[in-house]
C-alpha cells in the first residue's frame, strides 16, 4: 500500500471540493469535468473522518477532478445521499457501508444506472455482492485477531472493547475477533460518539465498578484519549490501546499513556477510493483483481511514534 501512495475521503456535512487540471493537451491529463461523490456514515466531528477528508482534498487536487462529500450515520439518510448523487449524474461514488442492508437498494440502483462505485472502510464482506469495483480498508477480523494476539502477549485478561457507532457491524466484528484471539474476557461497551464527556464518564464508572479490568481498547482515536482520562480519574491500573490516530494519540503513545494505536490509514482509504474510480475512468483499469485492497492494520508504538507525529499534526495520519 505504501507504494501506491497516500489517500483520500471525508467527514460529516456537505462539502464541495474542486481542482483544475494543468492545461496539458495530453488526453490522459485529468480535467475538472469529472465529478465523484464521496458518501460516508461519518458523524460530525469524528477525527477519523477528518483524515479521510484530507485524502479527499489531496486526490481532488492531484487528479484535477471535482469531489463532493456528504456523510450521515443514519443508513436511510445515507442511502438518500447515494440516490441524489446518481440523479445528479456523477461519474462515480466512493461509499462506506457500516450498515450494508440499509444501502443495498440504493447501491444496486447505482450499478444499474451505470455509476461505478468503490467501498471503503466498512463493507469488506459484501462489496462484491453489491457490484463495487473493489473495497479499500482493513479486514476487521484480521485486525481484531492481530490486536487480540498482541494484547495476550501483554498479559491483558479482562478488557473493555469500546464501540462508538451503534449498529456498525464492523465494530462488532472487530471486538469479536479480539475476543477470539485474546482468550480472556472482552466485554463490549457502547458509548456516544458525539459526547466525549459521556465516553469518559461511562468508562470511569466501569473501571471503578470492576478493579479486575486490566485493559481498555477503543475503536476510535479520540475515545482512546477519553479512556486515558477515565483510567487516571478512576485510579485504575488498566492499560489503554486504541484503533486509529490523531496527534493527541501519537503523543500519548510517546508518553506511555497508550500502549499502541492501530492505524487503518483513513487518508489512504479516501485517496485510493478516488484513485480507483479515476483510473477506471481514464484507462479502464479495475484495481484489486477481485480482492480487497488492504490499508491496514499498521501499528504505531513507542518505537515509531516520533516518526509519525509530523504527519499526524498535518492531519494525514
Amino acid at each position: 500500500m505504501k507504494k501506491l501512495g497516500i489517500a483520500l475521503l471525508a467527514t460529516a456535512g456537505l462539502l464541495g471540493l474542486a481542482a483544475c487540471g494543468n492545461g496539458s493537451d495530453d488526453p490522459t491529463t485529468p480535467t475538472d469535468q469529472r465529478t465523484y461523490a464521496v458518501i460516508t456514515h461519518a458523524s460530525a466531528g469524528d477525527a477519523f473522518w477528518d483524515r479521510v477528508k484530507s485524502g479527499v482534498e489531496r486526490a481532488g487536487q492531484d487528479y484535477g477532478v471535482t469531489v463532493t462529500y456528504a456523510g450521515d450515520p443514519d443508513p436511510s439518510r445515507q442511502a438518500q445521499l447515494i440516490d441524489n448523487a446518481v440523479a445528479q449524474g456523477v461519474d462515480g461514488i466512493v461509499v462506506s457501508m457500516a450498515n450494508p442492508d440499509g444501502l443495498e437498494t440504493s447501491l444496486r440502483q447505482a450499478a444499474q444506472a451505470g455509476v461505478p462505485f468503490v467501498t471503503i472502510n466498512s463493507g469488506i464482506e459484501r462489496w462484491q455482492e453489491f457490484g463495487a469495483i473493489t473495497h479499500i480498508g482493513q479486514s476487521e477480523t484480521i485486525a481484531g485477531r492481530s490486536v487480540g494476539q498482541r494484547l495476550q502477549s501483554e498479559g491483558w485478561t479482562n478488557v473493555l472493547c469500546v464501540i462508538h457507532e451503534a449498529g456498525n457491524v464492523g465494530h462488532e466484528e472487530r471486538c469479536a475477533a479480539v475476543r477470539e484471539a485474546l482468550g480472556g474476557k472482552v466485554e463490549n461497551v457502547q458509548v456516544d460518539a458525539n459526547d466525549d464527556a459521556q465516553v469518559k464518564a461511562t468508562l470511569k464508572a466501569r473501571l471503578q465498578g470492576d478493579p479486575t479490568i486490566d485493559g481498555v481498547l477503543t475503536l476510535g482515536a479520540q475515545y482512546g484519549v477519553d479512556a486515558v482520562g477515565a483510567v487516571e480519574e478512576s485510579g485504575s491500573q488498566a492499560k489503554v490501546a486504541t484503533f486509529d490516530l490523531t496527534e493527541d494519540v501519537v503523543e500519548a503513545v510517546m508518553a506511555g499513556q497508550i500502549l499502541f494505536a492501530v492505524d487503518q490509514q483513513p487518508y489512504a482509504q479516501g485517496y485510493l477510493g478516488i484513485t480507483v474510480l479515476h483510473l477506471n475512468d481514464i484507462n479502464g483499469n479495475d484495481v484489486g483483481g477481485g480482492q480487497p485492497v488492504y490499508s491496514g492494520p499498521a501499528y504505531v508504538t513507542a518505537e515509531n511514534a516520533a516518526g509519525v507525529l509530523a504527519w499526524a499534526k498535518n492531519g494525514t495520519r
